[in-house]
């Protein structure tokens, strides 16, 4: 392969690499509404020790702010919780699923899919 075909195909494997990315937010952005995922996500930060630990205790905020996600966009909480920033905080999607159970919170949507995961 010469240099021009090579470079050619770099640069198309860049900008699918790139779009796809943009798609992917796009998409989980629109699953929490006009509000963008990151200030969704921002929103749970009060969440954060107790997605990552089973045995943490669930602060009263969190379970606050899960409450009402589930209420006005449930989609956006599986879609915050499977995001990368998630990742990046080090949230277990595992444990964090758990957390409307753990809040005691009577209208979660047990047992709804998120991801390969499922509400208890």
């Amino acid at each position: 392969m010469n240099y021009s075909v090579r470079a050619w195909v770099v640069a198309m494997l860049v900008c699918l690499v790139a779009s796809n990315v943009f798609i992917c937010d796009v998409n989980a952005a629109g699953e929490c509404g006009k509000t963008p995922i990151r200030s969704a996500a921002a929103s749970l930060s009060p969440c954060l020790s107790a997605a990552g630990n089973a045995r943490a205790a669930v602060p009263p905020s969190c379970c606050s702010k899960v409450g009402s996600l589930i209420k006005t966009a449930p989609k956006c909480l599986c879609a915050v919780l499977l995001s990368p920033l998630a990742k990046q905080a080090g949230i277990k999607p595992g444990i964090a699923i758990t957390i409307p159970k753990r809040c005691n919170i009577r209208n979660r949507p047990a047992g709804k899919k998120c991801g390969r995961y499922t509400l208890p």
